[in-house]
């Protein structure tokens, strides 16, 4: 039986998770417009943001042709690059003992923060592979400070194929630190790594035009449809759909008390319905009592609130004004119209956290939708 059969008959009990792989392909290749001449590369840390980094890489590599992405951790590298045959792989997170041998099995490329981690470069160095040094620029993070920079040779200098940092206030344009931290790339930059490739920007600084793009721009939540730039209107795509069936609809009489705790009474006599999913499928626990979830029938979007504490594993919301509501129905929490950031606006917390958590839930029927060729 096909999954779409399932669906229509109305016989999953499990929320579902679809991700829009042709808009992620869209969102790239209008980001690569935004930041032109500069190299665009793809995050695919934390498996994507929870999208899930081997299809992200696999379909960026094939359908986009991308050819630089970065990663937290060796182990995350390791799990994308079979499919990467051409591409450099950056390690944000750098190198060290737990990890030096995959460095050596797959040359990927380390990201040096610290003088400890340069010193362990050096005693261990892998003669194909010339690493990323971070440079801290202000948002006091990893990076070297350039008292630490002074104490490099000539020959230190030498070993690096790229200069990066990163913004701490991107996501707003006039904000006094963008220039600061501009500058201070620039002349860090100037004094010590002269005619070196230089990153500065993720997707929030690729709107800040082009003095911030430098020779390469990482590329990550503004490709996966989350608006890192909210001082305009958002030029992504949204990519996900979460829904949940309904497993029950029952009546609410008047002073009646919903969910764990008794959060929220009746006032008056009310439907509800339950949903299939929780804070144990990612749901934010804070979408208790203030949570939307939106229903469509006879081409007719509906809004109902949650009422109550989200628990683990269901949600409840109010359905006296969704007509022709039937158990076996979905309810979105998130889509085009309510996308991941409204959704973490309303749970009080960011879209990175929402998209990350969801997306690594194992609970999820998952679809994926790209387009052959």
């Amino acid at each position: 039986m096909s999954f779409f059969k399932k669906l229509n008959e109305h016989v999953l009990t499990q929320p579902v998770l679809e991700i829009n792989l042709n808009r992620l392909i869209e969102n790239y290749e209008l980001l690569r417009k935004i930041i032109s001449p500069a190299i665009p590369s793809a995050v695919v840390k934390d498996d994507a943001y929870g999208i899930g980094a081997k299809i992200v890489s696999k379909t960026l590599y094939e359908r986009a042709g991308c050819r630089h992405f970065w990663v937290a951790h060796a182990l995350e590298a390791e799990r994308i690059v079979d499919d990467l045959p051409e591409a450099t792989i950056y390690v944000l997170q750098g190198v060290g003992e737990d990890n030096i041998e995959l460095f050596r099995k797959y040359k990927f490329t380390p990201v040096i923060s610290s003088p400890e981690m340069f010193d362990f470069w050096k005693k261990h160095e892998i003669k194909e592979v010339k690493p990323v040094i971070h440079i801290e620029t202000g948002l006091n993070r990893l990076g070297f400070r350039e008292n630490e920079l002074k104490k490099l040779s000539n020959k230190d200098l030498q070993m690096f194929s790229l200069v990066m940092s990163h913004l701490a206030c991107a996501d707003e344009k006039d904000h006094f630190m963008n220039q600061h931290q501009l500058e201070r790339f620039k002349a860090l930059k100037e004094k010590y790594f002269k005619g070196l490739p230089a990153t500065l920007s993720a997707s929030d600084g690729a709107f800040l035009g082009e003095d911030f793009c430098f020779d390469m721009v990482r590329l990550g939540a503004a490709m996966y449809g989350i608006n890192t730039a909210p001082y305009r209107e958002n030029q992504m795509k949204n990519l996900i759909c979460l829904k949940a069936p309904v497993l029950q609809i029952s009546d609410l009489n008047k002073g009646e008390f919903v969910g764990y705790s008794a959060t929220y009474r009746a006032n008056t006599k009310r439907k509800i319905a339950i949903l299939s999913i929780g804070y144990g499928d990612g749901l934010p626990r804070s979408l208790s009592n203030v949570g939307k979830v939106f229903f469509k029938a006879l081409g007719k979007w509906s809004e109902a609130r949650v009422l109550g504490r989200v628990s683990m594993d269901n949600l409840i919301c109010d359905v006296t004004n969704v007509d022709n509501l039937k158990v076996g129905d979905f309810g979105y929490l998130i889509m085009d119209d309510y996308t991941l950031d409204d959704i973490a606006r309303d749970a009080g917390t960011i879209s990175y956290e929402i998209m990350s958590r969801i997306g690594k839930n194992t609970r999820y029927a998952r679809k994926y939708i790209l387009n052959a060729r």
